[in-house]
């Protein structure tokens, strides 16, 4: 009634290029989810201390202040804020700070290493920038903000201590 009456006579689909389409459509999902994931790690979490850069010496991180917010997936965020202060006579263009978080009995359950990025605006929201995109010259100082998710659930919630690992210069 609804069909042809001759299932001979019925047009045969061709399900290839369906199946074609779904599987570059899974590739996708798979690659924007596995390099989404990737992007918003930190560089290292590393159970043993990294050793200081030389140039470390000559950079001072002031005026640190912890905070926290929620993603859009109900994760946790924990900034750091502060100032750096390039004291030597290199124009800086990247530095990579190591933190060590502690439990409430002075285990380090966790340390990681991220990027140090630049406040570029604080309106509407706080906006950073890598290091490269403003690269700080001798005698400057900037604001800065150390992102960190992913935190272990065991960490004490207090100030984390954290070193200079690793700066670019030219």
């Amino acid at each position: 009634m609804f069909g042809p009456s001759n299932p001979v006579t019925a047009e045969k689909r061709n399900w290839v290029p369906v199946a074609v389409a779904i599987a570059i459509a899974a590739l996708a999902l798979l690659l924007v989810v596995v390099l989404g994931h990737r992007a918003s790690q930190p560089l290292l979490a590393s159970p043993t201390a990294a050793p200081a850069d030389p140039y470390a010496g000559m950079l001072e991180l002031s005026d640190i202040q912890m905070s926290e917010s929620t993603n859009f997936a109900g994760g946790k965020v924990t900034y750091l804020d502060g100032r750096i202060t390039n004291r030597g006579l290199r124009t800086v263009t990247g530095v990579a700070v190591q933190v060590t978080f502690t439990n409430d009995i002075g285990e380090l359950p966790q340390r990681m290493t991220v990027p140090l990025n630049l406040i570029r605006a604080h309106r509407p929201y706080i906006d950073t920038e890598h290091l490269s995109a403003a690269p700080l010259a001798p005698s400057a100082s900037k604001e800065f903000r150390l992102i960190f998710e992913g935190i272990t659930p065991i960490w004490n919630q207090k100030m984390p201590q954290g070193q200079v690992v690793h700066v670019d210069t030219r």
